[in-house]
C-alpha cells in the first residue's frame, strides 16, 4: 500500500506546487487560475451552502435513475450479444461505432421525446451508460470458460442458474469494469445536461458559477463533484474484491 500511497502523495504534492505557481506568476488573470487559499474557500463555501446539498440530491436521483435504466437495458443487450452469435454479427458493429459518439449531439432529440424537465437529464444519462456496459458485458459472456459451460449443461442447468451460477461470476471483471464506464459517463451526460438546459442540479450550479465568473467557487463545485466520483469508483473496486474472495472461498 505504502509503495502506491508514496507516488501519488508525491504527485499530488507537485500538481499543487505547479498550480500555486501559476497563480501566483501573473501570467493568467488571476481569477481564471486561482490560489489555492481561494478553491479551498470555495470548497468551503459549498460544502456550508444548504443549497447545494438540495441540488445534489437531484442529481444524484437523475444519475441514479439513469445507472438503473441504462444498466439494465445494457446488462440485457450484452447478454443477448454475447450469446447470440446472429445478433452479435448483425448489431454489435453498429453498437461499437456508436458507442464514442458524444452523447450529447442526442440531447435536442431527448428534449423532444421527454420534455426540458428532469425527464430528458435521466434518459441522456441512460443513454450513455447503455453503451459501455453493453459493450463490456457481450465480451464479458465470450471470454467465459467452455468448460464451465459444460459443466453447468451436464447438470442440467436452466438458463436463469446458468446465468447466476455460471455467467455472473465468471463475468465478474467485465461486469466491474463496465460498471465503472458506466457511471462515469452517466454522470457526465448527466451534468452536461444541467449545464444545457436547468435551473437545477449540480450542473447547473457550475454553470450558474462560471456566468457569474466566481471561480473558486466553480473550483470548488468542481472538485466536490470529482471527490463524489472517485469516491464511488473506490466503492466499487472495495465491493468487487469482496465478491471475489467470496467467490474463491466459496470454490474452496
Amino acid at each position: 500500500m505504502s509503495q502506491t500511497l508514496l507516488p501519488r502523495l508525491v504527485a499530488t504534492i507537485l500538481l499543487l506546487v505547479a498550480w500555486q505557481a501559476m497563480a501566483l506568476s501573473g501570467l493568467l488573470f488571476r481569477d481564471v487560475v486561482p490560489p489555492l487559499q481561494a478553491i479551498a474557500s470555495g470548497v468551503g463555501g459549498v460544502l456550508g451552502d444548504s443549497g447545494f446539498y438540495a441540488n445534489l440530491a437531484i442529481t444524484g436521483f437523475e444519475l441514479a435513475v439513469a445507472l438503473v435504466l441504462g444498466g439494465a437495458g445494457g446488462l440485457i443487450a450484452g447478454l443477448a450479444l454475447g450469446g447470440s452469435r446472429f445478433l452479435s454479427q448483425a448489431l454489435e458493429r453498429w453498437l461499437n461505432y456508436l458507442g464514442p459518439t458524444p452523447k450529447i449531439i442526442l440531447f435536442p432529440v431527448l428534449i423532444m421525446m421527454f420534455g426540458v424537465g428532469a425527464g430528458s437529464k435521466m434518459a441522456m444519462g441512460a443513454v450513455s451508460c447503455f453503451f459501455p456496459i453493453a459493450i463490456s458485458v457481450a465480451a464479458g459472456v465470450r471470454g467465459v470458460d467452455p468448460k464451465l459451460l459444460q459443466v453447468g449443461r451436464s447438470l442440467r442447468a436452466g438458463r436463469l442458474q446458468m446465468l447466476t451460477k455460471i455467467y455472473l461470476p465468471a463475468m465478474l471483471a467485465p461486469l466491474v469494469n463496465g460498471a465503472r464506464l458506466g457511471f462515469g459517463v452517466a454522470l457526465i451526460g448527466v451534468l452536461l445536461a444541467e449545464t444545457k438546459l436547468s435551473n437545477q442540479g449540480v450542473g447547473f450550479l457550475i454553470m450558474q458559477a462560471y456566468q457569474r465568473f466566481d471561480m473558486p467557487r466553480m473550483y470548488g463545485l468542481l472538485l466536490v463533484t470529482v471527490a463524489f466520483a472517485a469516491a464511488v469508483n473506490i466503492a466499487t473496486d472495495r465491493l468487487a474484491i469482496r465478491l471475489r474472495g467470496s467467490r474463491v472461498r466459496a470454490n474452496k
